[in-house]
C-alpha cells in the first residue's frame, strides 16, 4: 500500500535560506521551462540566490524593454512560496520596481496576475504593466516556481525566459555581486511597494465572460474543492456576489497538503486531472450538479459530473463546441486553438460547427498573441488548461484560467439542461469513441537538456502505430 512521504516544512524553509547553488552543477543552474524556473530548497535548485539573480534580470529586462507600469505579484500555497515573495519583493523595491501585492501576503491564482495586468494595460495611458506568478503549480509539496508573465498578461515566450535565464545564470555565477537589495520591512515601506485587492475586481469582472445570471436562475448546487490552493478565499466572494449556490467542501491550507490523496505514483500531488488526486471530490459526485477542483495556482481545471471526473480533453470539445455556438458576439472569424497533443476530436467538433482549428506545439505561450488579437475564441491544451474569450469578443486573459472553466461546466449545464459530460456523449455518438492516453516519465536535467535540442533530423522513424508522423 503506497504510502505519504514526510514533508519537512521547517527544513525546506531553513534550506532556502541557508543552501547555496553550486553553479558548477547544472541542476542548480537557472532554467526556465515553459512555466518558469522550478526546483527544491532542498536540492539546490530553488533557493533565495536563485530567486535574488532572477528577480535582478527581471529587473534589468524590464528597464531595457521600458516597463516602468506595476509588476503585479502573486503567490500559491506552497512552503516556497511565500519566501520567495519576500526575497523577489526586496529586490524589485531595490531596483526601483513599483511592485502590487495581495493585501495580507494573501494568495493570488495565475489567471487573476493575467487578468490584473490585461486591464492596467488596456487604454489607461498608464506605462504598462507586467507580473509575476510564484508556483511550482501541480508538482509536490517541497518544490517551488518562479515564472514571468510580460506585458502580454499570459507565459513569456522562449527569446525573452532565454534572456531572464542567461542574465539570471551569469549573476549567480559572479556571486550576486549585481543584485541590489534592501530588507523587507524597509521595502514595504517605500513608495515602490503597494498592497491591493486582487479579489473582488476579478469576481465582479466575472459577468463579462460567464453567463451568471443562467446559472444563478438555474438553482445548481455546485461544489469547489481549491485543493489547497490559491483560489481557496475566492469562492466564497463568487457565491456571495452573484448569488450562486457554492458548497466549498475543503477549505484547508496546509503546506505538506497532507489532506490529498495519494497521486498514481505515490506522489502527494495536486493535479486536479488525476482521478487518484481528485477522489475526495469524485466521491461527493451524487450530491451536486457539478463540481471542479483546481490546482495550486489555479491555471487548471477538473470538472465532476454525477458520471464522475471528466478526462481533460473530453471536456474541451465539450466546452469548444458550446461556446462557438452560445458566444454571439464572437468573430465569425476567430479560431478554436489546441495543442498538438490535443485529441481529434475537437478537430471533428469544430468541423461541425464551420470553424476552424488553430494547432500550436505543447505550451500555452503560443496561444497569447492569437487571444490577444481576438483571432483565437479559445486557447486550451490537453493538460487541463485553457482559457476563452469575454461575451463581447475581446481578450479575458492570455493565461490558463481554471475560474472561468470551471463556471462554463456550470454555465453548460445551466443552459443546456446537460452537463458536458453529457455533451461529450453526443460528440461521441456523432463521430464514433476517442481514445487517448498520457504517461509521464521522469526525466534528469541532462535528458532535458538533450530533449530541447531535439530536431526532426534526429527521429528516423516516419509512421507510428501504421499513422504518418506529421509534426
Amino acid at each position: 500500500m503506497l504510502k505519504k512521504a514526510d514533508v519537512n516544512i521547517p527544513r525546506l524553509i531553513s534550506s532556502y535560506y541557508t543552501e547555496h547553488p553550486d553553479t558548477n552543477e547544472r541542476s542548480h543552474r537557472v532554467s526556465f521551462g515553459t512555466s518558469g524556473h522550478r526546483g527544491s530548497s532542498v536540492k539546490g535548485s530553488f533557493n533565495e540566490d536563485h530567486i535574488m539573480a532572477i528577480s535582478q534580470a527581471i529587473s534589468e529586462y524590464r528597464y531595457a524593454q521600458g516597463i516602468r507600469g506595476p509588476l503585479f505579484i502573486g503567490m500559491d500555497t506552497h512552503a516556497l512560496s511565500e519566501p520567495a515573495l519576500r526575497t523577489s519583493v526586496e529586490v524589485f523595491a531595490a531596483n526601483g520596481v513599483l511592485v502590487r501585492i495581495q493585501s495580507g501576503f494573501g494568495y493570488t491564482p495565475t489567471p487573476v496576475i493575467s487578468h490584473a495586468i490585461l486591464s492596467w494595460n488596456r487604454g489607461s495611458g498608464a506605462p504598462v504593466a507586467d507580473g509575476v506568478v510564484i508556483t511550482p503549480s501541480h508538482n509536490p509539496p517541497e518544490d517551488g516556481g518562479f515564472k514571468y508573465n510580460p506585458p502580454s498578461g499570459g507565459p513569456a515566450n522562449t527569446d525573452i525566459t532565454s534572456l531572464i535565464e542567461k542574465r539570471a545564470n551569469e549573476i549567480l555565477a559572479d556571486g550576486l555581486k549585481d543584485v541590489k537589495r534592501i530588507d523587507f520591512k524597509n521595502a514595504l515601506s517605500s513608495d515602490n511597494v503597494r498592497s491591493i485587492d486582487y479579489i473582488i475586481p476579478y469576481v465582479k469582472a466575472l459577468e463579462q465572460i460567464i453567463d451568471i445570471e443562467a446559472i444563478r436562475s438555474s438553482g445548481l448546487k455546485m461544489a469547489a474543492d481549491p485543493m489547497g490552493g490559491s483560489g481557496v478565499h475566492f469562492w466564497e466572494p463568487i457565491a456571495d456576489i452573484w448569488g450562486l449556490d457554492i458548497d466549498v467542501i475543503n477549505k484547508n491550507v496546509d503546506p505538506t497538503f497532507s489532506f490529498m490523496p495519494l497521486d498514481h505514483d505515490g506522489k502527494v500531488r495536486m493535479d486536479c486531472s488525476s482521478p487518484y488526486a481528485m477522489a475526495n471530490l469524485v466521491a461527493l459526485k451524487e450530491r451536486y450538479d457539478i463540481a471542479f477542483g483546481n490546482d495550486p495556482d489555479y491555471d487548471r481545471h477538473g470538472i465532476v459530473t454525477k458520471e464522475g471526473l471528466m478526462p481533460p480533453n473530453a471536456y474541451l470539445a465539450a466546452a469548444i463546441e458550446y461556446l462557438f455556438t452560445h458566444r454571439p458576439g464572437w468573430s465569425d472569424n476567430c479560431m478554436a486553438g489546441k495543442t498538438l497533443v490535443s485529441s481529434s476530436m475537437i478537430d471533428k467538433a469544430v468541423d461541425s460547427i464551420s470553424r476552424k482549428i488553430y494547432e500550436v506545439p505543447v505550451g500555452f505561450k503560443w496561444f497569447v498573441d492569437g487571444l490577444m488579437s481576438g483571432m483565437l475564441g479559445f486557447g486550451g491544451e490537453e493538460s487541463a488548461g485553457a482559457t476563452f474569450l469575454k461575451k463581447n469578443g475581446t481578450v479575458w486573459t492570455t493565461d490558463k484560467d481554471g475560474f472561468v472553466m470551471d463556471l462554463l461546466a456550470a454555465e453548460m449545464t445551466a443552459v443546456t439542461g446537460k452537463n458536458p459530460a453529457e455533451h461529450y456523449r453526443r460528440l461521441t455518438e456523432k463521430f464514433g469513441h476517442s481514445y487517448y492516453s498520457r504517461k509521464d516519465a521522469p526525466a534528469s536535467h541532462e535528458e532535458k537538456s538533450k530533449l530541447k535540442k531535439l530536431s526532426p533530423e534526429n527521429v528516423a522513424v516516419n509512421t507510428l502505430a501504421g499513422e504518418e508522423i506529421i509534426a
